[in-house]
């Protein structure tokens, strides 16, 4: 029994200090795993920041335009921060394509074509499509942070769980704009 704990011991990642940098021996694979999901989710970052224009520009309300454009700003804030969770992970930035993040604004891009232009309906599916965005982008950034703290990467998990707060923000922003008037401008609109 005790040699099977030592060699369980001696297959065990060495634990790392907050905002170490990984050592140069190999890394785990949970720590490898961890990596290439922040290749994944800085791809969609930085897609969102050339489809989030597209939306704006869909979109009628202005309440709607100014969330998007805010929200637009605050991704670019996101693209930074993942730029520096590759530093503290000792990595150059590189993005690896998201196929989940493009399907979902491709999908965007097919509300767009598919609801008249100027419509509260157009509207609430910018809306609908944004908000899809933003839940993938809370599991994601949820379960990153997780790992991170798993890994015992503090500095880490504290930029991913701030990125996460302002994903949530966005999300909620977004009901609120549809609660708030367009939902009920679509409902009086007729079909043409």
């Amino acid at each position: 029994m005790q040699k099977t704990k030592q060699a369980t011991a001696k297959k065990a990642a060495p634990k790392k200090q907050s905002g170490d940098a990984p050592s140069t021996e190999k890394d785990p694979m949970l720590l490898e795993f961890f990596t290439e999901c922040i290749k994944d989710i800085y791809w969609a970052e930085k897609h969102l920041t050339k489809a989030l224009p597209k939306m704006v520009k869909a979109a009628t309300s202005e309440e709607l335009k100014n969330a998007l454009t805010d929200h637009l700003e605050v991704t670019q804030t996101h693209v930074q921060r993942l730029e520096q969770v590759f530093e503290l992970l000792d990595k150059k930035p590189q993005a690896k394509k998201c196929e989940a993040m493009e399907g979902l604004t491709r999908e965007a891009d097919s509300i767009v074509e598919e609801t008249e232009a100027g419509s509260a309906t157009r509207d609430v599916g910018v809306i609908l499509a944004c908000q899809k965005v933003e839940h993938y982008e809370i599991a994601t950034y949820g379960g990153l942070a997780q790992l991170a703290t798993t890994l015992n990467l503090a500095d880490i998990a504290a930029i991913l769980e701030e990125t996460l707060g302002e994903e949530k923000e966005a999300d909620s922003t977004l009901t609120q704009v549809a609660e708030s008037s367009i939902n009920y401008e679509a409902l009086q609109e007729e079909e043409a």
